[in-house]
């Protein structure tokens, strides 16, 4: 950051010595310097518009260099910034100084300053500002990062369904809530018995354009509340959970499988017909705990049911 553009705050209650060391600044090519009379005007000022450094005297009527210091300080944690804080003292005994640093005081000049003691003062706490701002931005685009690559970790990219790890997160703490609760979770399975035969016929592409349509039906069959992912193989999960047992009614499935068979999908290759089968297991919770692991495992040997018996689209 060049001198012309870096911001500085001179805090001091006696004009004169505002006065001064503006001056000194201007001087040495320091352009961006405001001024203000008290810690209490200062704080309002940095929250108009920041400062990269402060420059404040330790003694002060109302509120003092190093109360200031505590509230910028306070002020950067909030914000995720850094200021540095320059105090003018008359002070020059060693506790005095250990004190300001661990108040969190970056450097200390004795009253009056010389002028190039000060400008070269006011560069070396711009750098550190400078500095400890990119790594706090550096660390908050990591965050960002990280954040994305969680949610992409749980998003099927195709249908922004869910995925696998997402289903077995949400089916782990649905069955906690039943088992804690006595309620009760469903989870179905729902596969479209033509799709291999579809995708070597025409294409991954029209299977995707299928699996697509088939997350939209899906949405419109299901409650609100319930939740859905897509998983390998094409085959999406749908876990419904009921605080009361007796709400779940094998009609919600069936809804779901009408849904699926009721009408062609509309693709590039053309209108197709597609069958559905689902496999569905049912965990109530005045049963022992059962993982989610296990209620996955029981609700695609479900599924193995559905699929060997054409006559039978669905298996409880």
């Amino acid at each position: 950051m060049s001198s012309e553009d870096l911001s500085i705050l001179i805090v001091d209650d006696l004009q004169f010595s505002r006065i001064v060391v503006k001056t000194a600044l201007k001087k040495a090519g320091y352009n961006g310097v405001r001024m203000a009379d008290s810690a209490t005007e200062a704080f309002s000022m940095i929250d108009q518009k920041p400062a990269d450094v402060i420059l404040a005297d330790w003694m002060m009527p109302e509120m003092d260099g190093l109360e200031l210091t505590r509230l910028i300080r306070q002020r950067d944690e909030e914000k995720g910034t850094y200021t540095a804080i320059i105090l003018f003292t008359a002070h020059d005994g060693m506790d005095y100084l250990v004190k300001a640093f661990d108040q969190g005081v970056d450097d200390y000049l004795c009253k009056p300053p010389n002028p190039q003691e000060l400008a070269a003062r006011v560069n070396a706490a711009a750098r550190v500002a400078a500095l400890q701002n990119d790594l706090l931005e550096t660390s908050r685009q990591m965050q960002e990062t990280i954040q994305t690559l969680n949610n992409m970790a749980l998003v099927d990219e195709l249908t922004g369904a869910g995925n696998h790890l997402f289903l077995m997160k949400n089916l782990k703490a649905h069955l906690l809530q039943a088992s804690s609760r006595r309620g009760g979770v469903c989870l179905a399975l729902v596969e479209l018995r033509e799709l291999n035969s579809i995708e070597r016929a025409h294409g991954e592409f029209v299977v995707n354009e299928i699996v697509i349509s088939q997350f939209r039906r899906l949405n419109r069959a299901i409650r609100p509340t319930d939740t859905i992912a897509r998983l390998d193989d094409n085959i999406f999960g749908i876990i419904m959970h009921h605080t009361n047992t007796r709400d779940y009614k094998p009609a919600s499935i069936e809804r779901i499988l009408s849904m699926i068979n009721n009408r062609p999908y509309k693709t590039s290759a053309g209108n197709l017909n597609i069958n559905g089968c689902i496999g569905v297991h049912y965990y109530r919770g005045d049963e022992a705990i059962i993982s989610n692991e296990e209620m996955f495992k029981l609700a695609v040997e479900k599924l193995d049911q559905a699929r060997l018996d054409l006559g039978v689209s669905i298996a409880y």
